[in-house]
């Protein structure tokens, strides 16, 4: 135990999981006084309870929490985060589909309420720092807080923190990052933790039996458009553009005679949905918006970086290009493959997250195509 922690606080976002459970201990270990808290995000009186102790944010879990925090004498709340979670993360999940674009809930959930909220939560509570569970590590270089991959590249969640700043990293502990998760385990069992040998969550903790399509429909309003090929001809018609996002082969409803057919674009303006070989999926030139850096300085447009362009892809080399109006592109050495707007760009400098921002569709190299659809359409 370390007395250079006494009389420190600490708010440890506790989901029932190993990670944040193991996260708490460490950071008992380390001297610091935990406070654990578990955020409530749906009404458990409706009948996806059930469904949710397959994935996360169960009832289960907020015991398992508590029995972790009861185990190393913290207290432990927990928190209605309902309305919050509905605005934030639902109603944007949606909406992103309605517009033609594939959202990735988590980054809203990171983002609104496990930094922004735990941080307002953290304050109320007269809290020196907040912590999570996640697979990232945190070094200070002289004034400024760089954010480093995890150390198990299988569990590195560096990606979906991009969005964070100097405030919040002069806050924010993220002690498992520098342990595999074989260790975690370890430490777990060593504990005696109640949730030692739980299973991870692979699901959105708010469709866990994963029919994002039926979740989706009986949410948006059906707007039906055409599905055409790069020249704009018209080869179908759909119901919705939210039934469809980039790389998709299957469900497209058409003839292919034979050959695969990809999800290659989809404009919200006219609602159709462009189809094509999977050659046609690929790109070098990424638009982003929203760009944050993490430093609060930009790059210069000359420096050589890495990006991700998802969660699961490999990193790639390329060139970041800032742009007037604040948003920015990023120019692959070599074409990727299904480049999704909706989803985020994140780069990198060797093994520390830069920033990232959020893809957008390119309106610029496809104005073409949209406007002889229309034309074609009608």
């Amino acid at each position: 135990m370390s007395d250079s922690n006494n009389n420190k606080t600490v708010v440890v976002a506790m989901s029932g999981g190993v990670d944040s459970s193991v996260a708490a201990v460490l950071l008992h270990k380390q001297g610091f006084n935990v406070i654990g808290v578990t955020m409530r995000l749906f009404p458990y009186e409706d009948n996806t309870a059930s469904k949710l102790n397959k994935s996360c944010c169960s009832l289960d879990d907020v015991e398992d929490a508590r029995s972790v925090c009861r185990q190393i004498g913290a207290k432990h709340y927990f928190l209605n985060f309902e309305k919050e979670f509905n605005e934030h993360v639902i109603n944007y999940f949606v909406s992103e589909y309605q517009k033609g674009r594939t959202p990735f809930p988590c980054l809203a959930c990171n983002d609104r309420l496990k930094f922004d909220f735990l941080l307002k939560r953290a304050e109320f509570l007269k809290a020196d720092y907040i912590a999570t569970g996640h697979y990232a590590t945190i070094l200070k270089n002289n004034d400024k807080f760089e954010l480093i991959k995890g150390e198990d590249e299988t569990k590195d969640q560096s990606y979906v923190l991009f969005n964070l700043n100097q405030k919040i990293l002069k806050k924010l502990k993220l002690p498992i990052g520098i342990y595999p998760k074989t260790k975690i385990r370890e430490i777990a069992t060593e504990f005696g933790l109640i949730n030692a040998d739980k299973p991870d969550s692979q699901d959105i903790c708010f469709i866990p039996d994963r029919d994002y399509k039926k979740y989706i429909d009986k949410k948006v309003k059906k707007t039906e458009g055409s599905i055409i090929n790069s020249s704009g001809k018209i080869l179908g018609k759909h119901d919705g553009i939210h039934n469809f996002t980039i790389g998709q082969r299957k469900g497209l409803g058409i003839e292919s005679d034979g050959k695969p057919l990809f999800v290659t674009n989809i404009y919200s303006d006219n609602n159709n949905v462009e189809v094509g070989p999977s050659k046609e999926l690929m790109k070098n030139n990424v638009l982003m918006s929203s760009v944050n850096f993490i430093s609060g300085e930009k790059p210069s447009d000359d420096i050589k970086l890495e990006a991700k362009i998802r969660y699961k892809s490999f990193p790639a080399s390329g060139s970041l290009v800032h742009l007037e109006n604040g948003d920015a592109k990023f120019i692959f050495d070599e074409p990727q493959r299904a480049i999704t707007p909706g989803q985020a760009l994140v780069f990198y400098k060797e093994n520390m997250v830069l920033g990232g921002g959020f893809i957008e569709f390119d309106k610029s190299s496809n104005q073409s195509i949209s406007t002889q659809a229309v034309k074609l359409s009608s």
